[in-house]
């Protein structure tokens, strides 16, 4: 160490200029203690509060001040003006915007917390159904019904009503009475009844009730439990896949489920999966796709632990999904549908193993159950679920797969529509019997195949119910070929781009599986 100038420098270009009295204690000063010590030790050693003889408080301490400290807002302009601001001419482009975007079921709208919606939905349409609204009537009248004002158990001298005059009163009671007409033409279409089977069924036309008596193994599927079930799964997705079987999209589809969703959950995605894709031909296949792709965004899937098909298709629509909600941690995908469509088989194909109990027999899943199919997706399986419906008789219920082949009670007499949906063709193929040996008797035709399969009862007599039985399972199963076909609107499309295609040199060979074929275009 040097001296003089020099050993300043050094001193003060290391930063240790002082006098060297830092690390010097001063006598009498308390260096055991920081100030935090001490500021702790002042408050315990302060006194409490002051009480008289009967407990109560005469003087405070000094932690047990009531007086509030002065609170100040900022001042600024912001809390004097208009935070955001359109003009009519706007709000009004935008709302025809909104309009256009809505029908294409590629559309997502992006960012609707930002947008006031109730001013850009347009109610004229009547469309959209304030279900806060509806929900809040429901609960009125549950709560104040008709008998509280008259009856032997009345409880008010006055009725609640929304009218306060008589003429309001009859305009309310039309607009009722008309509303429960519409109600009861929109229940018939959504049970899919025709022009031609209403003189047919068995129901009031009136109230489109149900007057016949069905078996109860007909009703599986309709409990409350199970409708339970389903609104869980609803209520816990944010997006719903529809799962179809291709043989009969139309038949397996939930039209009142899809309309709730559509009214009271408008934020959920809805996709419609074709599964069983391979029973069908796949130009079949490709027309059902081309024309539910109108009403919401549809897949074709195939489930197999081995051969699957459209699973990358699936996968990465679920991706687009998850990258829309990337507000989220996660985002759920709920598989609902009808009994023995496939749902478990499709969740157990995405995640490469048996995370779920399938069986080719309907009501094998009993409860909804989570499975976690990536980190930001995760997938719940749903029981099947069969909306009523006064169109759907017990054969059409039964080919459906709905319900179990051993509990029905005389199958024998399904099998005249089991031959109406497939070709003789298929039958001679399966079971080696030409249709001129039972000309469309399906007794003849149950009793041929009883004695060429060897099942024969005491004294030589077909077992008609156990081969029917046998035919029904390879009918459900996709033994025997079948498929229903598509709307004639689109066949005849088809026929009209069939020939152009053929001249530019195109042929349809299948289903795309890259994913190209279902992206989902967003619009903010």
């Amino acid at each position: 160490m040097g001296t003089g100038k020099k050993e300043a420098a050094r001193r003060e270009r290391q930063g240790k200029t002082g006098d060297g009295m830092a690390n010097v204690k001063v006598k009498g000063e308390n260096f055991y203690r920081s100030a935090a010590k001490v500021k702790t030790l002042r408050i315990l050693n302060t006194p409490g509060p002051q009480r008289n003889a009967a407990g109560k408080i005469t003087q405070a301490a000094a932690y047990q001040s009531r007086d509030l400290p002065n609170a100040r807002i900022e001042p600024n302009r912001k809390w004097f003006g208009n935070t955001r601001v359109i003009s009519q001419e706007a709000l009004e482009g935008f709302r025809t915007a909104v309009r256009e975007r809505t029908k294409d079921p590629y559309s997502v709208l992006l960012k609707t917390n930002k947008l006031p919606m109730s001013l850009v939905r347009d109610e004229r349409e009547g469309e959209v159904v304030n279900g806060v609204r509806q929900h809040k009537a429901k609960i009125a009248v549950e709560q104040e019904s008709f008998s509280d004002t008259f009856g032997p158990k009345s409880q008010r001298k006055r009725v609640k009503l929304a009218a306060g005059s008589i003429e309001g009163l009859a305009e309310e009671s039309a607009k009722m009475e008309d509303g429960w007409a519409e109600r009861i033409e929109e229940n018939k279409l959504l049970a899919r009844r025709t022009a031609e089977g209403l003189q047919d069924a068995d129901a009031d036309h009136d109230t489109g009730e149900l007057t016949t008596a069905r078996e109860a193994i007909f009703s599986k599927g309709q409990s409350k439990r199970i409708w339970n079930e389903l609104y869980k799964v609803i209520d816990s997705s944010d997006v719903v896949i529809h799962v179809l079987d291709a043989r009969d999209p139309e038949g397996t589809r939930c039209r009142s489920v899809e309309k709730y969703i559509r009214e009271e959950a408008p934020h959920k995605h809805l996709v419609f999966v074709l599964n069983k894709c391979d029973l069908v031909p796949t130009s079949v296949a490709a027309q059902w796709v081309r024309h539910l792709s109108t009403s919401y965004p549809t897949l074709a899937f195939h489930a197999s632990l081995t051969n699957s098909f459209g699973k990358g298709s699936l996968i990465t629509l679920l991706r687009q999904f998850s990258v829309l909600h990337s507000n989220r941690k996660q985002i759920s995908v709920g598989f609902i549908g009808y009994p023995n469509t496939g749902k478990s088989s499709i969740i157990n194909t995405l995640r490469k193993k048996r995370v779920c109990t399938t069986a080719p027999i309907p009501g094998e899943t009993k409860v909804w159950q989570y499975i976690t199919l990536m980190k930001r997706i995760s997938l719940i399986d749903c029981p099947g679920v069969v909306p009523p419906s006064q169109a759907d008789s017990e054969e059409d219920i039964l080919l459906r797969g709905v319900v179990r082949v051993e509990n029905v009670d005389e199958p024998s007499q399904y099998i005249a529509g089991l031959l109406r949906r497939t070709q003789p063709k298929h039958i001679e193929r399966t079971y080696e019997v030409k249709q001129s040996e039972y000309d469309d008797d399906p007794v003849e035709f149950l009793s041929i195949l009883a004695r060429k399969s060897g099942r024969l009862l005491k004294g030589g007599e077909p077992d008609i119910d156990g081969v029917a039985k046998m035919v029904l399972n390879d009918f459900m199963r996709g033994k025997i070929p079948w498929f229903t076909p598509p709307p004639k609107k689109d066949v005849v499309k088809d026929a009209v781009e069939a020939p152009q295609n053929e001249q530019e040199g195109d042929t349809f060979t299948g289903f795309d599986d890259g994913g190209a074929s279902v992206a989902v275009t967003t619009a903010a």
